[in-house]
């Protein structure tokens, strides 16, 4: 017997606009809001074959580096362009090692998250 990841959760100050943010850097096709039994409003992104997304606002805001991170791939366009279309969006460079694969971005709320190359 064994589990299988269904969400990734996200704290933030603001579910709305990060799930927004979210939603257009990894073009999600439809989002899900609820409330928990204390009235908290969470917004959940979700697309086929993918675990869901799921921002949960708390009220402090991010104070430390991430432990977990998102990796993510563009499907069509250079690892570059991509990097610049989600700047676009609202997300900033942090790093940009020479020797990596990897370019390491913060989202709005300063969660980091890496940019690899187009996978074919």
């Amino acid at each position: 017997m064994s589990s299988h990841l269904i969400a990734v959760t996200v704290d933030c100050r603001d579910a709305d606009a990060l799930a927004e943010f979210w939603r257009e850097a990894l073009g999600c096709p439809r989002t899900e809001r609820w409330q928990d039994s204390h009235g908290l409003g969470y917004v959940e992104l979700k697309a086929p074959d993918r675990p869901a997304l799921l921002f949960q606002p708390v009220p402090e805001g991010k104070t430390v580096k991430n432990r977990l991170h998102l990796d993510i791939a563009p499907d069509t366009v250079e690892q570059r362009d991509e990097v610049s279309r989600l700047v676009t969006l609202g997300a900033r460079v942090v790093e940009d090692p020479e020797n990596d694969h990897w370019i390491v971005l913060k989202d709005p709320e300063d969660n980091e998250f890496c940019v690899l190359p187009r996978r074919s």
